[in-house]
């Protein structure tokens, strides 16, 4: 791609672990991190939605930093660029704010420095930021995402042709992943490991079958970490009974949370969304989508007035 004039960079958020897969399984989902980028004299990030605005505008702003990172990691030195920045992606919700901001970050390194990065060299770095693959894969490849991760590359399964409606619940209240994960035990024993494993193999059996109404039950069976986060999620039971007598096939904490996600069959997650909407009123719902793309990148067309 060309490395001169103005880019437009998408990025989806995701909904990581879906109950078992605890750092290993995401799903892409409709809302999204979008940048317009042109090169500059100096850095500039113009926030389009007042959510951001509390970020920094200039080239300490995450995303910068990991633009000129992944520059210098192949030789590139990245130009500064004017960002116009806009997201629909609940912050620190668990729905995958910041590693949409990695991926963004990276793709924005690419188009500027002409890197030409595959999707594979993508991931890798992302996962290298991140830590783990189940948010930055589905932002990056859309649909749903099962990596695991080495310390030389990652592994991954893709498949971008499931069909189901995804309503989320979003509280008001931030709960920041590090504050979510010191719950979590620092190991568990070999019986409970091979337990959860099970869950979490029957999990993606179910969703690949299309048995839903059984993969919203292994949701529920996890054992890695939803058993120890619901003390920070107190709503987290309420949402599950509000869904489940409402048709959906099953919820799951999304990320780590507070966000709960809803599975439901095609064409009634308009009615869910409005019963869980009217039944909590102090939280948000947003009715939304399997994103099937994942990330994009495309030369804006301009023209210059007479």
């Amino acid at each position: 791609m060309s490395e001169d004039g103005m880019f437009l960079i998408k990025v989806p958020g995701s909904s990581a672990n879906l109950g078992p897969g605890f750092d290993s399984i995401g799903l892409a989902v409709s809302v999204y991190l979008t940048i317009t980028a042109e090169k500059s004299d100096k850095w500039e990030v113009i926030p389009e939605s007042k959510e951001l605005a509390c970020f920094p505008s200039d080239e300490t702003n995450y995303i910068c930093k990991i633009a000129i990172d992944t520059a210098a990691q192949f030789g590139k030195i990245m130009p500064p660029c004017r960002l116009r920045v806009d997201s629909d992606i609940p912050l620190a919700r668990g729905l995958g704010s910041s590693a949409s901001a990695i991926v963004a970050g990276i793709e924005l390194a690419d188009c500027m420095c002409d890197l030409k990065l595959s999707r594979e060299e993508k991931l890798k770095i992302a996962s290298e930021i991140e830590g783990h693959p189940d948010n930055v894969g589905p932002s990056i490849y859309g649909g749903l995402f099962i990596g695991y991760q080495t310390e030389a590359e990652v592994h991954k399964a893709v498949f971008t042709d499931l069909n189901c409606d995804l309503v989320v619940v979003v509280p008001r209240e931030e709960l920041l992943t590090k504050a979510s994960r010191n719950v979590l035990p620092e190991q568990v024993d070999f019986p409970e490991a091979v337990k959860a494993g099970a869950v979490g193999n029957l999990l993606v059996a179910a969703i690949l079958s299309g048995n839903f109404e059984l993969a919203g039950k292994m949701m529920k069976a996890d054992r890695y970490h939803q058993p120890y986060r619901r003390t920070l999620v107190p709503h987290m039971a309420v949402v599950e009974e509000l869904a489940e007598n409402n048709g959906a096939f099953g919820a799951a904490l999304s990320g780590a949370g507070p966000s709960i996600l809803c599975f439901a069959p095609v064409g009634t997650g308009v009615a869910l969304a409005q019963e869980l909407s009217s039944a909590l009123p102090d939280m948000d719902v947003l009715e939304l989508k399997i994103d099937s793309l994942g990330s994009s990148v495309s030369l804006v067309e301009t023209c210059e007035k007479n």
